[in-house]
């Protein structure tokens, strides 16, 4: 009989568990047996007493039991964790590569709940995100080290999250050297993370392959200049395809195909980077925070795209609005001009009213709690609804959410709305989650987090 402590689940509760999600909340549980030690491992039993699973206890959480094996486990030793870290990396070097920078453990998703785990080059950063883990660090530290031989491992459990497991946030060197600053590639592409000061753990893998399936929109504007490949001959007889304008110039600038790109909440200008890469004429890159433009300026200049990089530091939401003041002030000075109407050109525009063949909308997440959904899809539904405005016909809305609260059918739900407000018809080009490194349980929707799209965007009258 095992010396364990025990809980038993109540008989009323949904399966959730025997569905596949690993968190027992509190008001699931009957009664306990024995002295469950917090942070420690517990058995779960359902209510006639057959064992599901052993998982670690913290009475403190509202998640009170987070299970990490389907049967009896003695302890989560380093041998446990050996185990974990090698079936996750096995799963990275089948789809995503042996050594490439991505996330190596993803919490929940490779049965580990509470520790996530990315690697930058050789330099591991760990979020350690619950009392369990934090109880057994000793056991997988080493185990981390062993499995993955970094040259250093660095702590960002420096988020709020930890309070509600009633432990303090901490970041720091946990082992080895561990640079500031560490560069990394991505989908060909050179990217610098700062590891100490950056987002959540400095990089966001989840939109690798996102970040990557934006390619198709960036080349094919030439037309829409008057540009168009013509053949040439050059003095000596010599014939060739080469861009010509509609006044019969070649045209000599190599991008003369690429779209007009803006990335909006950039971060590290992760968008911004892949465009360029894919041929874009000129992307505006824009952050409110200038640590954050800091990096992309960074990212950009290492990449060779400073010729087609511009930076605005601004309020993504002011920024938009503006620019569609300024467009509407544009047109409606325009439609004044051709019904014959005067119009005083003496007083200056509002705004800029740029438009652009490409507009990219990667904001961090606008809900946090069940309660900010209905706030979080105003704000989703205010910046798609100004970027559709802002996009030439034809062009592309690249738009996520990585709210967990707002679903997938809602975020669809209030790009459509927007659409809508808009004036405009749009097409789906694709709707896609997280990338490989983050993979999702079934039975376990807070996996399901990541919602991203690409449309096509026309207005009606133009239809």
């Amino acid at each position: 009989m095992s010396s364990q402590a025990s809980i038993w689940l109540n008989k009323s509760r949904r399966p959730r568990l025997e569905e596949g999600h690993p968190w027992i909340y509190a008001n699931e549980i009957a009664k306990t047996e024995g002295e469950p030690t917090p942070g420690q491992l517990v058995e779960v039993k359902d209510h006639r007493g057959q064992l599901l699973g052993t998982g670690y206890w913290n009475p403190a959480s509202q998640i009170t039991v987070r299970l990490v094996a389907y049967g009896s486990l003695e302890r989560m030793d380093e041998a446990f964790f050996r185990n974990r870290f090698e079936r996750a990396l096995a799963h990275r070097r089948r789809f995503v590569g042996g050594d490439e920078s991505c996330r190596l453990v993803y919490g929940e998703a490779d049965f580990l709940p509470g520790l996530v785990v990315d690697r930058f080059g050789g330099v591991l950063v760990v979020q350690v995100l619950s009392l369990g883990m934090e109880t057994a660090k000793e056991a997988w530290l080493p185990a981390l080290i062993d499995v993955f031989k970094p040259q250093g491992v660095y702590e960002r459990s420096d988020v709020g999250v930890r309070t509600l497991e009633g432990l303090e946030e901490r970041k720091g060197v946990l082992y080895g050297d561990c640079p500031r600053h560490v560069e990394i590639e991505e989908n060909g592409l050179r990217v610098q993370v700062d590891i100490e000061e950056g987002q959540k753990t400095g990089y966001f893998f989840d939109q690798r392959e996102n970040r990557a399936s934006v390619k198709p929109l960036m080349l094919g504007w030439g037309a829409r200049s008057g540009i168009k490949l013509t053949e040439t001959e050059s003095e000596d007889g010599v014939k060739s395809l080469q861009p010509v304008n509609e006044k019969g110039n070649i045209v000599t600038f190599p991008y003369w195909d690429g779209a007009t790109v803006l990335e909006c909440f950039a971060h590290t200008g992760s968008f911004t980077l892949h465009a360029c890469a894919y041929g874009a004429k000129k992307v505006t890159c824009l952050d409110i925070s200038e640590h954050a433009l800091q990096t992309a300026r960074h990212n950009v200049e290492i990449n060779g795209f400073s010729d087609r990089v511009e930076f605005a530091a601004a309020d993504a939401f002011e920024y938009l609005r503006q620019q569609v003041a300024g467009r509407d002030e544009r047109q409606a000075r325009a439609n004044a001009k051709a019904a014959g109407v005067k119009v005083d050109t003496s007083k200056p525009l509002v705004s800029e009213g740029r438009t652009w063949d490409v507009i990219i909308l990667d904001p961090p997440a606008f809900a946090k709690t069940k309660r900010a959904v209905e706030a979080a899809c105003r704000g989703y539904k205010d910046i798609n609804l100004h970027a559709m405005k802002l996009l030439n016909e034809g062009g592309y809305l690249v738009t996520a959410s990585c709210s967990y609260h707002v679903r997938p059918d809602l975020f669809m739900e209030t790009i459509q709305e927007a659409a809508k407000d808009a004036g405009k018809i749009i097409r789906r080009v694709e709707w896609r989650g997280a990338g490989k490194d983050h993979p999702q349980l079934a039975g376990v929707e807070e996996g399901n987090y990541l919602k991203f799209g690409i449309f096509e965007v026309r207005s009606r009258k133009e239809l």
